[in-house]
Parts: C-alpha cells; sequence; structure tokens
C-alpha cells in the first residue's frame, strides 16, 4: 500500500462556517476520569480552508504504564521536564476557542479525554455545543462490518435470514471459509489463531484487564480504586469489593475478587 504523501491531499470538501479543529490524544490509558493526555496534536483549519497546526507534549503527573509505552513510544524519561497539561490548557483553550471538533473515535475517546483535562485545569471544553465530525462514524456506516456486510464481500451472496440463530451460524461458517480463501497469510491452526487475534496482556489478572498485576499484587485496574491492592481494600474498603461481586462484572472477574 502506497504511503500518504500530505502534500499531495486534496482540500477538504466541507463547507465551513466556522473553524474545524482535527485532533488526537496520546495518553496514559482509556479511562478519562483515571488517565492524562500525554500528546495532543492538532489542526486547526478556517472556513477559507488554511490551515494551522499545534503539538503539544506533556507530563502527565502520573506513572506512563509499559503497555501505554508499547503503543506510543513514550516513557516517563521522555516528559519529566515537559510542562503539565494544566500549564498549556489555556494554550489549547485558546487554539480551539470557537471551533468544531473532529478526530478518528473522537466521541468515544479523545473528546472525553480532553474534556476531563479540562475540567482538572478550571476550563471547559464546552464539548456540547460544538458540532463533531467523527471519522470513524462515517467509516463504519459507509463501510460497515456486520455479518450481511462480511457475507457479501468474501461469498458474494446476500444475507436474506439475516438474525435468525440457525441462518447468521450457517452464514458465519461461510466467511469463514471465506477468509481463509482470500488471506493465503492466515494461519492454518487455531492455537496460532488464538494467539494472534486474541492477545492478552500477561500483566492482566482477568481477562477484561479489569484486574492487574503489579510487583506481583492484584490491583484493581479501573475507577476511583484504580492501583490499589486487592488485599489492601479487604482492611480497608470492604465494600468496593462487596460492589464488585454484586454487580455485573465478568464472572473471572468476580472469581478473583
Amino acid at each position: 500500500m502506497a504511503k500518504c504523501n500530505p502534500m499531495s491531499i486534496e482540500p477538504l470538501k466541507i463547507k465551513l462556517d466556522r473553524p474545524l479543529a482535527i485532533f488526537d490524544i496520546e495518553s496514559t490509558g482509556i479511562s478519562p476520569r483515571a488517565d492524562r493526555i500525554i500528546e495532543l496534536a492538532v489542526i486547526r483549519i478556517e472556513p477559507d480552508g488554511t490551515e494551522t497546526e499545534k503539538y503539544w507534549l506533556v507530563n502527565p503527573t502520573i506513572p506512563i504504564p509499559v503497555e501505554s509505552t508499547a503503543v506510543h513510544g513514550i516513557t516517563d524519561e521522555v516528559v519529566k521536564d515537559c510542562p503539565t497539561f494544566a500549564q498549556v490548557a489555556p494554550q489549547v483553550d485558546a487554539f480551539l476557542k470557537g471551533c468544531d471538533l473532529g478526530g478518528y473515535n473522537v466521541l468515544r475517546f479523545d473528546i472525553p479525554m480532553l474534556s476531563e483535562e479540562f475540567v482538572r485545569a478550571g476550563l471547559d471544553l464546552d464539548a456540547d455545543n460544538r458540532r463533531v465530525l467523527d471519522a470513524q462514524r462515517i467509516y463504519h456506516l459507509k463501510e460497515p462490518r456486520d455479518l450481511s456486510a462480511a457475507l457479501r464481500f468474501f461469498c458474494g451472496c446476500e444475507h436474506r435470514d439475516a438474525h435468525g440463530a440457525e441462518a447468521d451460524t450457517r452464514a458465519t461458517l461461510d466467511v469463514i471459509k471465506g477468509q481463509f480463501r482470500k488471506y493465503d497469510d492466515l494461519p492454518r491452526d487455531l492455537a496460532t489463531l488464538d494467539r494472534l487475534f486474541n492477545a492478552t496482556d500477561p500483566f492482566n489478572a482477568d481477562r477484561s484487564g479489569r484486574l492487574r498485576w503489579v510487583d506481583g499484587e492484584i490491583t484493581i485496574n479501573f475507577g476511583k480504586k484504580k492501583g490499589a491492592r486487592i488485599k489492601d481494600l479487604v482492611g480497608e474498603d470492604p465494600g468496593f469489593l462487596k460492589w464488585i461481586l454484586r454487580s455485573d462484572f465478568p464472572i473471572d472477574t468476580r472469581r478473583i475478587v
């Protein structure tokens, strides 16, 4: 596949009545409340098509997990002398002033993450009053990835009895056969396929990653108790553990607790 050349990309074919800020975030994790921004890049596009770029590398003030570093390559050492987000927040706020927002998966991740950082800095992103252009939503709408679309793509036929268990099961098997016809480089044994497509983080104590091993201890990996050791919570906050047991957490998570 050819590498994209930014100089050759055609102008944005959208009529803008106010600036559009396309942005992307790298962070310590995926929880807007518990995690922090490390890297923020923004391209501001004016209604006349003029583009201005800004970039911030910030100290998240919390340790960067090794699994996050594996994704974006940024370590604690890299950001130790960088400003915090609170220190650059006024610059970010000014650059986004009057802008609608855009990006890839921004509705589920980047906007909530940025909104939380703004609150911590004493500012308001006011996301509810900005229009949003999410490239992922367009992609999923125009190129659906449901079973009917897969059957059409891999087998060249329509799924006429969709959402019936028997028909869906048969269609799924046909899609799998079609995938192995199309992709010669797919492994041909289930053990390798399982490792390739269902890779698990070795630091996860449960399948979902809500519990993690840290320094030989099982810790909470979500919410207000993130980082707390389960054995400490037994004495300090047993109500939190009881809440996990009563709630709709996966059975392996509840079994460990």
